[in-house]
């Protein structure tokens, strides 16, 4: 309850108007009648009622100026009395999926818990708690005072509109004039209306002033590898001029038409959005984690500072706020598709975002919904997408296989062209025999060139899936973090304080991989010429390069991206191998090569004839250059 004060200025215009009022009652006596021939004396106090009447009302227009100056004075002191002197308390807006506690002090959400999901350490889920966001409006008053409604209590009403929840907090100076902050609260949504708004302030808020909006949050953490979390997928988004956008830790951006914020963090967002842009924004991003070795409870810091602008003489905002996950699914729904809010979800920019939105989402949710074991569903997919990917497969394995049969004329032609001054005219006979037997260089390369954009995708799938959190498989208990079967008493560098299995998995899969790719790769390279590197060399350094890489840079990754490459490996083998076995015969691809040779040769296009040309001229200036 409200507590009522003494008003020392209250009771001075109490005094001021009653002195006023006794005074003109005291003034207003009837004149005293004469007899009726006393016109002159008539005359006379006639006179004088008109003197005094025109005094009298020169000081009540006086006195009424003083009044509006004390009345004035009294709203702004009532505005601050009632802002100081409420008492404090909290209200709570709760759904199915979201619980808001909204503080009297300062109007704001003092706690947002995330119903239905955990820390990594089992903990509930807070994205505020323990005053680490702040939400303030800054403004002046007409009396030269600056408010700060952080430090203001708000008086709350709870209501209910329909099956929406609504609650009303007000900084009153009267029940007409106010500052309000209104939630409003629907079932089963993680978004709440948030409405700023003032009535009857025009002559409280000193619009000569800027009203500034401050806003911000430092980030829990969440998740078991903080690295991971941190580095990778905790960012501050926004949407500014049409366009969705972010900013990297420790810069600072100053921002146009904003139509909203977001707080991203690994699988979780905080953001606000706004129906009315906000100019001038200043947005600022800023890593709170000093070692990634110490245990750490904040990962990022986020700030927005923006002005306010007055309609008419009053504050008039619409808002949002979103307290939940920063699942693609979810953002994507019909329920927020107007927001763009789906495009904080880091799928991969171009061709890797598209193939992840188009392909590897569908694919994923379609095989959600006949499974409950995720590792399954992983499996799952990385068959199918080794299916769709294993004609590249083929070509790369057919291009290699006729590269093998026509090895030997190459090796012929570095015998009949030796030396330095015949390299032009060897590489002419080579890309002759080439182009008779149907094989191109490009033909090994180009297969190999379009599973990369897969490869990448995928890279950003696994870890920002949020189906794959705290999901467990074997002896990995949550998927979308690093598996332990031993942990360290020491740290290494680059690797960890841990051993993950996945990665040891995966890395002994590729480097069967590449052992098999080695011998194609040999059979689709010509000859060494004399004077070039010999890449067979650099091949078999790779080989073993490449698996300890990986086991180093995946043994802090989700261990579904492990799991998914040990998969996809070992199928690429077992794909290779029926290639080999079963499908390419390889006596028939030389009897259709040599077939091709008794062919006349098709036209030469006009690409093809420039090359020829600029090989001849070459051939010649190095001839001309020999003779002298």
């Amino acid at each position: 309850m409200e507590q009522k004060k003494f008003d020392l200025n209250s009771f001075i215009g109490l005094i001021l108007l009653g002195g006023i009022v006794f005074w003109w009652m005291s003034t207003q006596k009837p004149a005293i009648e004469e007899t009726d021939n006393s016109t002159q004396t008539s005359v006379v106090n006639s006179t004088e009622s008109s003197n005094t009447n025109n005094t009298l009302v020169k000081e009540t227009a006086y006195q009424n100026d003083s009044l509006k100056q004390i009345a004035l004075k009294n709203e702004l002191g009532a505005f601050a009395q009632s802002a100081m002197n409420a008492t404090s308390g909290v209200s709570i807006l709760e759904n199915e999926v979201v619980k808001l506690t909204i503080d009297n002090k300062g109007g704001q959400i003092k706690e947002a818990l995330v119903k239905n999901y955990k820390t990594y350490d089992s903990l509930p889920l807070y994205l505020i708690k323990e005053k680490n966001a702040s939400f303030n409006i800054n403004f002046g008053t007409t009396d030269n005072r600056i408010l700060n409604t952080k430090d203001l209590f708000f008086e709350p009403n709870v209501t209910k509109n329909g099956e929406n929840q609504i609650v009303s907090m007000k900084l009153k100076v009267s029940e007409t004039k106010f500052l309000e902050y209104r939630y409003e609260m629907e079932p089963d949504n993680y978004m709440v209306n948030f409405s700023v708004r003032s009535q009857g302030l025009g002559n409280v808020i000193n619009s000569s002033n800027p009203i500034n909006l401050d806003w911000s949050l430092k980030g829990f953490r969440n998740e078991k590898s903080i690295k991971t979390e941190n580095t990778m997928y905790t960012n501050f988004y926004y949407k500014a001029e049409d366009e969705v956008d972010d900013i990297s830790a420790g810069k600072s951006e100053i921002l146009n038409d904003v139509d909203w914020v977001a707080y991203k963090q690994h699988f979780f967002t905080s953001n606000l959005l706004s129906e009315k842009p906000f100019n001038n924004a200043t947005i600022t991003s800023t890593d709170l984690v000093l070692n990634e070795e110490i245990d750490t409870v904040f990962t990022k810091k986020f700030e927005l500072k923006t002005p306010l602008e007055l309609s008419n003489g009053e504050l008039n905002y619409n808002m949002k706020w979103f307290y939940g996950p920063s699942d693609y699914n979810l953002l994507s729904s019909d329920k927020y598709a107007d927001t763009d809010l789906d495009q904080i979800s880091d799928l991969g920019w171009g061709i890797f975002g598209f193939l992840n939105r188009t392909i590897f989402y569908p694919v994923f949710n379609f095989l959600k919904g006949f499974l409950s074991n995720y590792g399954l569903i992983i499996i799952l997919m990385t068959i199918v997408v080794r299916i769709i990917m294993s004609p590249l497969v083929y070509k790369s394995y057919l291009s290699s296989a006729k590269m093998k049969v026509i090895r030997p004329e190459l090796t012929a032609l570095n015998e009949k062209y030796p030396g330095k001054e015949n390299a032009m005219k060897r590489q002419q006979e080579t890309m002759a025999i080439q182009r008779k037997a149907g094989v191109s260089m490009m033909s090994g390369c180009i297969p190999a060139l379009l599973q990369m954009p897969v490869f990448f995708a995928l890279f950003k799938f696994f870890p920002t899936n949020l189906s794959l959190r705290q999901e467990s498989f074997l002896w990995a208990n949550d998927l979308s973090s690093y598996d332990t079967v031993f942990k360290l008493p020491f740290s290494i560098p680059f690797y960890g304080d841990h051993v993950s299995l996945f990665p040891i998995l995966a890395s002994v899969a590729i480097f069967f991989y590449m052992k098999m790719n080695q011998s194609q790769q040999a059979n689709m390279q010509a000859p060494t010429q004399e004077g070039m590197p010999d890449m067979s060399k650099m091949m078999k350094y790779m080989i073993y390069f490449s698996p300890i890489m990986m086991l180093f840079f995946f043994n802090n990754y989700a261990s579904s991206l492990s799991l998914y490459y040990f998969i996809s490996n070992l199928l690429t083998i077992a794909i290779m191998l029926v290639i080999k076995n079963f499908v390419i015969d390889e006596e028939k691809i030389h009897a259709k090569i040599e077939e091709n040779k008794k062919r006349p040769e098709k036209k030469k296009s006009k690409f093809r004839q420039r090359i020829d040309e600029a090989m001849k001229q070459a051939q010649e200036q190095q001839a001309q250059q020999k003779r002298k």
